[in-house]
This record gives structure tokens, C-alpha cells and sequence, in this order.
């Protein structure tokens, strides 16, 4: 069985597959995936130098500044650093054995053909909570924090498209939700 988790950025994925790894399930991260695959992969390096250009790797680290800056400038760059590195993300994940996967842009990168699960958990938040917690984690201005979220699929969006829906907007119990998650999900697969 596969189970994908997905939710727009600043929603709280990660902090609810730190809460899954606590039940003993160890959920495959796509972005920390991603980074690792394009800092040691010498064929994603390539890739990525030809497309970006050389200033995206200095002394043979990813310079994730520029790599952001070419993808915000526009859909197209992004759509072609998703076709280098998705295809790669979705081989590692499937090597790797794990079950469960973390994606925030699942459905954006249509990563959900490419990789298709037998469940899909959103996890949701308000956009204020959002917004907040971009800010506060990575140190980006309210209008940055903004255009990431606008980047991505919109929220209701996500939620329509899955399975499940975790609230984690910091007052409903997160224990109890994953606990009736995992309930339903084990059961419907027995």
C-alpha cells in the first residue's frame, strides 16, 4: 500500500509525518529527497547546469537561491525542473520500500501519474497560520510567503482531491486525527 501526504506549503506536513514517525511509520520526504538527489546526482547536476546555468552548484553545492529564482521567474522553468527531478524523486521513492510519502506539490507536478497511492492525506491550515509559519521558518517576507502559496495548487483545491483531511491549524487535536486516519486507512485495506 502507498499513501501519499500533500498540503500547500506552511501547512503543517511535516510536523504530522513527525507525529506518523512516532506510530512507527517512516514517511518518505520528497523535498529533503530532492535536494539530496540533485547535491549528489551527477546526472541531475548536469541536467540542471544546462538548464539554469552554471551558478546553480558553487564549490559543488546547490545554490538554492538561484535555483529558486529560476523556477519563480516562470511556469515554464518550472515545469522543466520538475522534469529533471521528478522522474528521479519517484525512482528513489520507490527503491527506498517505504510506504508512505511527503509531497507538497504532489498534485501541482502531477506527480500523482507519475506515482500513483492507494490514499492521498491533505493536510490543511488557514492561510493567516500559513503565512505565519513561512515567515517564521523560513525567514520570508509576508508578500514571499504569499507568492509561494500562490505558486501552488489552491488548498480547497488539494483537499477535493484526497482521500483524507488533517486540520492543523494549531487547535484541533492532531493526535485524534491521525489516530482515525490510520484506523480507516488499515482498515479499508483489510
Amino acid at each position: 500500500m502507498r499513501v501519499a501526504v500533500t498540503g500547500g506549503i506552511g501547512s503543517g506536513k511535516s510536523y504530522v509525518c513527525r507525529l506518523l514517525a512516532k506510530r512507527g511509520i517512516t514517511v518518505y520526504d520528497c523535498d529533503v529527497a530532492a535536494k539530496r538527489l540533485m547535491a549528489t546526482s551527477p546526472e541531475l547536476r548536469k541536467h540542471l547546469e544546462s538548464l539554469v546555468g552554471d551558478a546553480v552548484f558553487e564549490d559543488g553545492q546547490l545554490r538554492k537561491s538561484v535555483l529558486a529564482a529560476f523556477i519563480l521567474a516562470s511556469e515554464a522553468n518550472k515545469q522543466a525542473v520538475n522534469a529533471i527531478v521528478h522522474p528521479a524523486v519517484a525512482r528513489d521513492f520507490i527503491a527506498s520500500g517505504h510506504e508512505w510519502l511527503e509531497s507538497a506539490i504532489y498534485f501541482d507536478a502531477r506527480f500523482d501519474l507519475r506515482l500513483p497511492v492507494d490514499h492521498v492525506v491533505c493536510v490543511s491550515a488557514p492561510m493567516e497560520v500559513r503565512l505565519r509559519r513561512i515567515m517564521l521558518r523560513d525567514h520570508l517576507s509576508l508578500d514571499m510567503s504569499r507568492e509561494w502559496i500562490m505558486r501552488q495548487l489552491p488548498q480547497e483545491e488539494i483537499i477535493s482531491r484526497s482521500d483524507f483531511v488533517i486540520i492543523n491549524d494549531g487547535k484541533a487535536d492532531l493526535e485524534q486525527q491521525i489516530d482515525s486516519l490510520l484506523n480507516q486507512i488499515y482498515h479499508q485495506s483489510n
